[in-house]
């Protein structure tokens, strides 16, 4: 459900009905119930009592602390990188650069290489062990960045920009690599605006009760 909720299968303000997702996922409501409220505890899902069960909209607070969190732990990492770096490593960075250029417009299959190129930066400083520790408190930033991704439509300029900031990192280290890694993770936020422009009913403006509508999405 939370993978659900990420990708954004489960759309924000979606209504999430414990009796339809316990028949969809084909377990009892008890599951269901629980896996909720779990995500009431990360900000992903809303309960409000004798009202429904809300997928959050997306809030822009949420995700600058995301990305404030991420963006300080992957620059730390930079520091770390050795001046000869593992070659295997490298390698394996190179490589999926090279199939992010081919996803041909699969935006999810981009996410993933994504993701595993920012994990494979970290390996290189030898701290891709917290890296499950990063994904587990960005959950609130991977909606957003899917919703830019989904607005921008394309993801050439995000391959460059990992490109860019290998290159930089293995002719100049993190002096040089920095503020270019910098630059590209908060590529998220121009992305937002582009998106709240355009859909606003997707972000959260207030915490108040969302009244029932005949759509399954709270306003």
């Amino acid at each position: 459900m939370r993978r659900r909720v990420i990708t954004l299968v489960l759309e924000p303000g979606a209504l999430l009905s414990e009796n339809e997702l316990a028949a969809e996922l084909g377990v009892s409501r008890t599951p269901i119930r629980d896996a909720l409220m779990l995500l009431s505890q990360e900000g992903l899902v809303q309960i409000f009592p004798r009202v429904g069960t809300f997928v959050s909209r997306v809030d822009p607070q949420h995700v600058a602390d995301a990305q404030f969190l991420r963006e300080a732990v992957e620059l730390a990492s930079l520091g770390d990188v050795p001046a000869a770096p593992d070659a295997d490593a490298i390698s394996e960075l190179r490589e999926n650069l090279a199939q992010q250029r081919v996803v041909d417009g699969d935006l999810e299959q981009f996410f993933r290489l994504d993701e595993l190129f920012h994990q494979g930066l970290m390996r290189l400083a030898g701290h891709e062990g917290t890296w499950p520790s990063v994904v587990a408190a960005k959950g609130h930033l991977d909606r957003a960045r899917r919703l830019g991704l989904n607005e921008v439509g394309t993801v050439h300029v995000f391959i460059e920009q990992h490109t860019e900031v290998l290159d930089a990192l293995l002719r100049g280290g993190a002096a040089e690599a920095g503020p270019l890694l910098r630059a590209h993770l908060r590529t998220v936020f121009d992305d937002i605006e582009r998106v709240r422009a355009r859909s606003p009913e997707l972000f959260a403006i207030n915490s108040g009760i969302p009244k029932r509508k005949s759509v399954a999405v709270w306003h």
